[in-house]
């Protein structure tokens, strides 16, 4: 945790002040310590850098392991790739410009692949948020950027006040929690007058979601480790879903990953059947969402469900 931090970290309980006791720092980072909230008294430890805002991952457990197993899989610097970089403008629609000098919020920052992009390459300072232990794989991967800020939260009591960020963003992870509607509206309230949200979810068109929807009635029930190695079929299976005939007709029925690099066609097939939550929508549903939080300039992208809106006053 950076000390310049403390200008937008607020007491999610009653948003007020906090203040920092430090037990442990290297140059910069605060490695252990203690927010006290000025007004309630409520404490809020500094934990291996990041500042903790929860006692517990609740419904996002499966993403704590998800990316202490998968840490740096998704990370373009670490993987060679522009894959990352690519889905933030696939979603966003901003280019290099927009990110000038603006406060972001990123809010499901899982192992800070979007975060690392809007860091290094967009030079602007931006606040990953995450409900599970995830922060300390994003910790480990993009912590010691200077223009980076992490913390341990739950998206329905963010640890900012409202009106506080000029970009936001949410990547596959609204549709992951018990009420993406409040969860949206959570997020949208973090925005200021003028500012921009984006997001991405999970749509529910056509019935292809019909069969993984079923057997995700069951993979949600196994422990982790049993659906790392059952989610690792993928791997060969990979070469049978490629037969034309026989493959579109497994693929329909037992859906995989069909990205080309096994490690990423491994974590994306441990992604779709291990979270509690995975909600499915239509665009004229999200599209009601951008409208009731005032938001304005709504622009629908490629591959749903991508949306994003300026928020208006």
């Amino acid at each position: 945790m950076k000390l310049r931090a403390l200008d937008c970290l607020f007491c999610p309980s009653c948003k007020s002040s906090l203040t920092l006791s430090t037990d442990q720092q290297d140059g910069a980072e605060v490695i252990t310590g203690q927010l006290q909230c000025v007004n309630c008294s409520a404490m809020y430890p500094v934990v291996r850098g990041v500042p903790r805002f929860v006692s517990a991952d609740a419904y996002a457990s499966s993403f704590g392991h998800q990316w202490s197993w998968f840490r740096t899989v998704q990370i373009d610097s670490m993987n060679g790739t522009r894959e990352s970089e690519n889905a933030l403008l696939a979603t966003t629609g901003w280019q290099d410009r927009d990110y000038d000098g603006a406060l972001v919020l990123d809010a499901g920052v899982g192992a800070g692949r979007f975060a690392e992009c809007v860091a290094r390459k967009k030079g602007a300072e931006v606040f990953g948020v995450d409900l599970s232990i995830a922060v300390d794989a994003a910790y480990l991967n993009i912590g010691q950027l200077p223009n980076v800020h992490l913390a341990q939260a739950d998206l329905f009591a963010l640890p900012f006040r409202e009106q506080t960020f000029d970009l936001a963003y949410s990547i596959g992870v609204l549709h992951h929690t018990p009420d993406p509607r409040a969860a949206f509206e959570r997020v949208a309230a973090e925005v200021k007058i003028g500012g921009v949200l984006a997001v991405y979810l999970y749509d529910r068109y056509g019935f292809a979601h019909l069969f993984p929807d079923a057997i995700r009635k069951i993979t949600t029930r196994l422990p982790a480790k049993v659906m790392m190695a059952f989610s690792a079929v993928a791997i060969p299976l990979y070469y049978l879903y490629r037969i034309p005939v026989i493959g579109k007709f497994l693929r329909l029925l037992f859906p995989i990953s069909m990205l080309p690099n096994w490690r990423w066609r491994w974590l994306d097939t441990f992604d779709w059947y291990t979270p509690k939550y995975q909600w499915k929508y239509l665009y004229p549903e999200v599209f009601r969402w951008f409208r009731e939080n005032r938001f304005r300039d709504v622009e629908i992208f490629d591959g749903p469900i991508r949306m994003r809106g300026v928020k208006a006053a």
